[in-house]
């Protein structure tokens, strides 16, 4: 089974990846093609302005290695062996789209993420994924 892990480094993705660390036997103790993605959006123009494109690059990666991070650790304390992606774009979209073009069975994310929006009843990004997405997606609310 092919799982597509959105991650953003927030407490939810940390409580995600608990509870997939829970399940044990569905998600990483049996053979499953592990994918986790975090997707930066893009520099609006005016602050990406003074930037020449390495300097862009050089931000969205930093920018990612930070939310990545703490998934890379744990991924390694569980012995999973996840794909490690990056994108820049709008992360619901990119989510979405993703798991469609290349054929994934499962998205398995938090119910919010960083935004101003996290009192809502359901995370923008999480909202937007649900709406686009035929493949697929287990919620893991806190």
């Amino acid at each position: 089974m092919k799982i597509l892990m959105p991650v953003d480094g927030s407490e939810y993705t940390r409580h995600m990846l608990d509870y997939a660390a829970a399940q044990g036997r569905q998600f990483g103790s049996v053979p499953h093609e592990l994918t986790f993605l975090t997707v930066v959006p893009p520099l609006p123009p005016r602050a990406r302005g003074g930037m020449d494109e390495a300097q862009a690059q050089a931000f969205y990666r930093e920018e990612a290695a930070g939310a990545l991070r703490q998934v890379v650790e744990f991924a390694a304390r569980h012995a999973w062996q996840p794909a490690i992606v990056h994108r820049v774009g709008q992360p619901g979209r990119v989510i979405a789209d993703m798991a469609v073009e290349q054929g994934f069975d499962l998205i398995v994310m938090g119910s919010h993420g960083h935004s101003a929006l996290g009192a809502l009843l359901l995370g923008s990004v999480t909202s937007q994924v649900l709406a686009q997405c035929r493949v697929p997606v287990l919620v893991v609310r806190r």
